[in-house]
């Protein structure tokens, strides 16, 4: 992949325009949950460490483009910056009015300057040229860093990477793409992808790519129920898509894809539900599959060791509530003893290895939800392609 990459080049002195995924939640006027802070840290060090003047930008919410922040005041970066100046132990100054004065978003020596909120500058969703060519007129160098936003063909990340003087990617970035490449182009077999949801067709591209590339394909939550469906089973009242019963039936000839041999039922779907174990072939007219029986999860379990790469993206049932929670902890929990190579996306994955406590268990967690599952489909990343095509100039 011919992708500069921001370690490689001479930073000292140099105006470096870094976009981040800054998008957190903000409580009461603070930073609630500060991952996506914390994850931007060593690149923002490195661009220090060097002798740089780094500009940070990132989008925060959904604000409304081109209305004033004295009108959406909610939408404003001022808690993050707040929060990334403790972080970093450095003043950090946040900066308004940054397209009409770029010296005005120039840092002092050894501090960083925060542009504010980008989803408010009217064209940047429309990857505005102008507006592209503002965002550059700040810097000497453009740092992608930001995966989480890459699928997305905008100003601040891919539109600026055009007219930057130079163009590159930043380590959170460059380890992402790694990371994927290891495990999808170059990865060492067997290979097992876990894929759970709610719905076949939100993951049927997923779906159909990674069954080209794996050795086996694990299915969960309301994905599963279609599988079992196509396999001859009654799955009750449970989320079914009956018309993808013919694609799940061309995976499953195709890769190889285990079936459940027992569920966890319930008659509906709350926290206070009563879970009864069934094998599949009792699932009865009334019953709703929440999540994989005993027997399953050891079964899961069990492949998920054999193998050497695993790929995870979504649960194997409702774990949120206590008593459908078995299949997912077994999961993650497999996946985390497992020796070999794991990368794990998606907002309810990460939830998962969150609760169940296995975070540092996993090789790699990804940052990036819908650019995570599209590149996972082959798709083509905006930012990603515009840095490939910047690599060859730089």
């Amino acid at each position: 992949m011919a992708i500069t990459r921001m370690e490689d080049l001479d930073l000292a002195g140099k105006r470096v325009l870094i976009r981040e995924d800054l998008n957190v939640p903000i409580k009461d006027g603070s930073v609630a949950n500060d991952t996506r802070i914390r994850a931007a840290l060593p690149t923002i060090r490195l661009a220090l460490e060097r002798g740089a003047r780094p500009i940070v930008m990132s989008h925060l919410g959904r604000p409304e483009e081109g209305v004033p922040l004295t009108d959406q005041s909610d939408s404003s970066m001022l808690p993050v910056a707040s929060r990334l100046a403790q972080l970093l132990e450095c003043q950090v100054k946040l900066c308004e009015n940054y397209l009409q004065n770029p010296d005005a978003a120039l840092p002092g020596a050894g501090a960083v300057t925060l542009l504010e909120n980008v989803r408010i500058n009217s064209g940047e969703k429309a990857d505005d040229e102008n507006l592209a060519r503002g965002y550059a007129a700040l810097c000497d160098i453009f740092v992608m860093d930001a995966f989480g936003t890459a699928h997305r063909a905008q100003a601040s990340t891919h539109g600026v990477a055009k007219f930057a003087q130079q163009a590159c990617a930043g380590p959170l970035l460059a380890k992402e793409l790694d990371a994927l490449d290891r495990s999808l182009k170059n990865p060492q077999r067997p290979v097992l992808a876990i894929v759970g949801g709610a719905k076949v067709s939100t993951k049927l591209g997923v779906l159909e790519r990674l069954g080209d590339i794996v050795d086996q394909l694990i299915v969960g939550g309301g994905i599963a129920n279609t599988f079992l469906t196509a396999a001859g089973y009654q799955v009750g009242k449970s989320l079914c898509e009956p018309e993808l019963i013919e694609q799940a039936r061309a995976l499953m000839a195709k890769t190889d894809i285990p079936i459940p041999v027992d569920v966890v039922v319930a008659n509906e779907f709350s926290e206070s539900a009563v879970a009864t174990v069934k094998k599949v072939s009792d699932v009865g007219e009334d019953d709703m599959i929440l999540d994989v029986g005993p027997e399953t999860a050891a079964l899961l379990a069990a492949i998920i060791g054999d193998v050497k790469t695993v790929i995870w993206n979504g649960p194997i049932g409702v774990f949120e509530f206590a008593q459908f929670a078995g299949g997912t902890r077994a999961v993650a929990e497999a996946v985390a003893a497992n020796q070999g190579f794991s990368i794990a996306g998606g907002g309810e994955t990460i939830a998962a290895i969150d609760k169940f406590e296995v975070t540092d268990s996993i090789s790699y967690i990804s940052t990036g939800g819908g650019a995570f599952l599209e590149y996972v489909q082959g798709m083509v990343l905006p930012a990603v392609q515009i840095l490939e095509t910047r690599g060859l100039d730089n």
